[in-house]
This record gives C-alpha cells, structure tokens and sequence, in this order.
C-alpha cells in the first residue's frame, strides 16, 4: 500500500464522506421506486414521526428538529408538494409560519418506506451488529458528539 493510500484508508474525514455519499445513494434506489429520494425522505420521516399525535409541524420545527437548512427544508417540501405528499398551510398561531401536513399519498407512501429504509441501514449496518447492535450504537454516539462541533454548526 503507497504513502496516498495508507493516508486516504486513514481519513476519517474522507472516509465519513464517502460512506454518506454511499449510504445516500443506497438510499436514492431504494426508495426511487416509490418516488422518492433520500432528502424527501429526511423529510417525510420525521414528519410522520410528528404528525403522529396530531401535529402540525412548521417548516421551522422540521428543520430543526432534522438539522437541515430551513432553506434545503423548503425546497424540498415544495418538491414533495408538488408530488402529491405534503400539504402547507398557513399556522393559524404564527402568520409567517408554514405548516406541514401530509396527505393520503404521503402517509401511504412514508408508510411503505419505513420497512424499506429499516431493512436497508440493518444491512449497512451488520459490520457493526445491525441497527440493534451496541456497536451501533456506539458509533451513532460518536456520530452526535462529532455533530454537535462548533465548526460544524455555523
């Protein structure tokens, strides 16, 4: 192994790089066949998870709850609007906010990824025992704590 290569496998900012970009695109085919991508479904997901109880979440909430750009957040609700899944309205709390509701289509289709996307990160996940294993859970930690840098939050 040369010099480059022993320093690209030891990377760690790379190799993080490379398995996101891996992991999306497992993602995007995975869910491509419900019409989906991996960020709608960032998106979709959690509000799912929201809506539950009867919420109606705002964009504002959505994006902070997922840590994504309120931006990245609109585009990408508009798009999901614009296929069917999600509904916007205006708060009847707050004038300039947006809230977020998801349709039939939306519920049904969030509803058949779940399984999908489960089975999925279970099998990227077995080098490390599967979603359940404690190394799993270990480096999802790790994972937080690197997040939570002041250099990644600005």
């Amino acid at each position: 192994m040369s010099d480059i290569e022993a320093e690209v496998r030891h990377n760690a900012g790379f190799l993080i790089w490379r398995l996101s970009m891996g992991w999306r695109a497992a993602m995007d085919r995975v869910l491509e066949p419900l019409g989906l991508t991996q960020a709608q479904y960032a998106v979709l997901a959690p509000l799912y998870g929201m809506s539950r109880s009867g919420a109606r979440p705002s964009q504002r909430e959505l994006a902070d709850l997922t840590g994504l750009d309120a931006v990245y957040i609109s585009k990408l609700v508009r798009a999901l609007e614009r296929a069917g899944f999600v509904e916007r309205s205006a708060s009847t709390v707050d004038t300039r906010a947006v809230e977020l509701t998801l349709t039939d289509q939306g519920l049904a289709t969030v509803r058949e990824a779940m399984p999908r996307v489960v089975r999925l990160r279970d099998e990227l996940s077995k080098p490390l025992g599967g979603i359940d294993g404690e190394r799993t859970r270990q480096l999802a930690e790790m994972l937080v704590q690197l997040l939570d840098s002041p250099e990644l939050r600005r």
